[in-house]
């Protein structure tokens, strides 16, 4: 069994890193193609691409492992089966459950390859491209996903500045990220736990100091009071009255940090775990809507597993027996499998976030129907 295990992980390592080099090229080619129209533009130039491209790679790694990994262990098998090798082994008491558990030992070292890139190398690299082509560029960090209004988001407005009862709440609009960190008109909306509006601040900049504080930068504070006596109603006696302030700098408390800001520098699906839990905390401390971030939580937490599922539908083909042609067909069956695969895992984060489905079943549901799948087919090359 050994002498088995080790001539199915030799022979699979080495199809599914030549499957995965041939992915990685192709998307490489893709996005060489799509960076030359940013060439000339402010100092980055064709090297700089190159060095973006290189730092993609860690993301499309991740990304493309289940399928390598599908088609790399189709090809071994069929190779197997059209080999006569396959049989052989069986007919010296390989029974189904011995190969799956070879194959599950197999699959095992690919899903901690494949965390270790999700978790650790993919969130670093992929904030490292978006800053350094933005810095070439000689502009902001690019929000993917955000409107032409610039990043909102809210956080609370405490009786302390920084801890206390909550006294209101506090709306907040940047336009813009640096490479540095910091941030570009900035506006701080103020409301009350009446949700009536109080208090507008807005910089030209803003610098991080630490411990959850900002250093503003030409400053100007709108202060809204109503001087009318309680319960008096006529005009103009209770209309509201802007009082203007301007600063050349004034430090202010939000939980807002560059750290949950460069969470929305990147694609979700490059972001580490960690740093998902880490938004999620924030947007629902915010009453904020946390749908989408937890689905690609779950996503990140599940997706590694993805790497048996793909496993098991490689298995039935050990099985089937073509001589003309079989392994190109196995293949190609191979990557279709592979590609629905992708395209359903994300057609249903879109789903589930529609119908409001559980994050939890939306992140794992189409692991689950191609494991049935593969369990089906498994046995019915197995009964024929």
């Amino acid at each position: 069994m050994s002498i088995l295990q080790r001539y199915f992980t030799s022979q699979i390592m080495k199809a599914v890193f030549f499957v995965l080099m041939a992915f990685l090229a192709l998307f490489a080619f893709f996005d060489l193609v799509a960076e030359i129209n940013s060439v000339g533009r402010g100092v980055y130039k064709l090297k700089h691409a190159f060095a973006y491209i290189l730092l993609n790679i860690p993301g499309y790694i991740y990304e493309l492992m289940p399928v390598a990994v599908l088609i790399g262990t189709i090809y071994v098998l069929a190779r197997f089966a059209s080999n006569s090798e396959f049989t052989i082994m069986r007919a010296s008491s390989l029974s189904t459950m011995q190969a799956a558990w070879i194959l599950i030992r197999i699959g095992l070292v690919f899903m901690i390859f494949t965390s270790v890139i999700g978790e650790f190398v993919t969130p670093y690299t992929a904030t490292m491209a978006s800053e350094f082509r933005d810095d070439k560029l000689l502009r902001d960090r690019s929000m993917r996903g955000l409107s032409r209004t610039g990043i909102w988001s809210r956080d609370s407005i405490y009786a302390n500045s920084k801890d206390g009862e909550v006294i209101g709440s506090r709306y907040i609009n940047i336009a813009g990220l640096r490479t540095d960190r910091t941030i570009r008109q900035v506006a701080f909306y103020e409301f009350d736990l009446e949700q009536q509006l109080r208090r507008i601040v807005t910089a030209s900049q803003g610098r991080y100091l630490g411990d959850q504080e900002w250093e503003l930068s030409d400053v100007t504070v709108e202060t809204l009071t109503i001087p009318g006596k309680p319960g008096e109603t006529r005009f103009p006696a209770s209309a509201p009255e802007f009082r203007t302030q301007k600063f050349a700098s004034l430090n202010l408390h939000s939980d807002l940090t560059p750290t949950i800001l460069s969470v929305l520098a990147v694609d979700a699906t490059k972001m580490s775990a960690y740093d998902l839990a880490v938004y999620n905390r924030h947007m629902e401390a915010n009453s904020q809507d946390t749908a989408a971030y937890k689905i690609a939580f779950w996503k990140k937490i599940v997706y590694p597993f993805s790497i048996f599922v793909m496993m098991a539908l490689a298995l039935p083909f050990a099985y089937l027996h073509f001589r003309s042609g079989g392994i190109s067909v196995k293949i190609f069956t191979g990557i279709m499998i592979g590609v629905l695969f992708m395209l359903l895992n994300s057609l249903f984060s879109h789903i589930g976030l529609l119908n409001t489905w559980p994050p939890l079943l939306t992140a794992i549901l189409p692991s689950i129907v191609f494991l049935l799948f593969a369990c089906g087919a498994l046995w019915w090359v197995e009964r024929h």
